[in-house]
């Protein structure tokens, strides 16, 4: 059976799956930017403490991918949630080190005159710094989504399901039509994904040019 006979017979359950892999991606990135975000803040304004988180996080991003799913089974089970922590601890190391980057990039006259007219320490970083981080923050959360996509694929080995339904299954039954029937999907999301977040990215360093 070709690709597009399997398509075309099986569509429903393809989107479906696609459907579901967008779902678990999303909520693997939300929970990253939630906890990625606040300790790249920390990490900048408590700077003792940067080294060890940003080491922390890049250790846990070195794991092979397999070994660390391998990992979530006996601390956690199968399915859907031991996917998302999987994802979401090696989606903190792009999110956390830009969100610090990107707040220790901001210029010093910038910070200073904002100190200047009376502002805060806490509302320079709300109103001043975060702002103008925001492009490189961003670079970090497509990285974070870009991963996020592509490593969902390897949830289906723990009972989450995803299109990686379809390319275990297609490899251990030597059907390339449900390997591509998986793959191609997977690329278009990490491709379209890139390409927004990118386009994103442009949009925000423009505006932060004009500002």
């Amino acid at each position: 059976m070709t690709l597009f006979a399997y398509l075309a017979a099986n569509w429903p359950r393809v989107l479906d799956l696609t459907l579901h892999h967008i779902e678990l991606s999303l909520y693997a990135v939300a929970f990253a930017l939630a906890v990625g975000v606040p300790l790249g803040i920390l990490c900048y304004v408590v700077r003792p403490i940067a080294a060890v988180v940003l080491n922390a996080v890049s250790i846990i991003y070195t794991i092979p991918t397999l070994a660390m799913f391998g990992l979530m089974l006996p601390l956690i089970g199968i399915g859907f949630l031991p996917a998302i922590v999987a994802v979401v601890l090696y989606s903190l190391l792009p999110i956390v080190q830009n969100t610090y980057t990107g707040l220790r990039a901001v210029a010093p006259e910038i910070r200073e005159a904002a100190k200047g007219v009376g502002m805060s320490a806490g509302a320079r970083l709300w109103r001043v710094e975060l702002p103008l981080a925001l492009p490189i923050i961003s670079a970090g959360i497509r990285v974070a989504v870009v991963n996020a996509v592509g490593m969902m694929t390897l949830a289906s080995l723990i009972g989450a399901g995803g299109l990686g339904d379809l390319i275990f299954r297609g490899i251990s039954t030597l059907s390339w039509a449900l390997v591509l029937a998986g793959s191609v999907p997977v690329l278009a999301l990490a491709a379209l994904a890139d390409l927004g977040l990118k386009a994103l990215e442009r949009r925000l360093a423009a505006w932060q040019g004009v500002a």
